[in-house]
């Protein structure tokens, strides 16, 4: 498995696939209910976590892609 910045476009594996949207999804709804409850940074501090653990998982890939 590799990490690196030209393997963002490259297929995601399933279990980073899968870790980047129970993430997102999760940083979803603490988002919600801490806009519901007036929480600001409680909001803000839940959808950047979300968005870049998404963003992040993007990076890896499987198969070693050549140089």
């Amino acid at each position: 498995m590799a990490l690196k910045r030209k393997h963002y476009y490259q297929p995601t594996p399933v279990k980073w696939r899968k870790l980047g949207d129970a993430l997102l999804g999760v940083s979803t709804t603490i988002t919600s209910y801490a806009i519901y409850e007036r929480w600001t940074w409680v909001a803000i501090t839940a959808l950047i976590t979300g968005v870049v653990g998404k963003f992040l998982t993007n990076f890896f890939t499987e198969d070693p892609v050549s140089e």
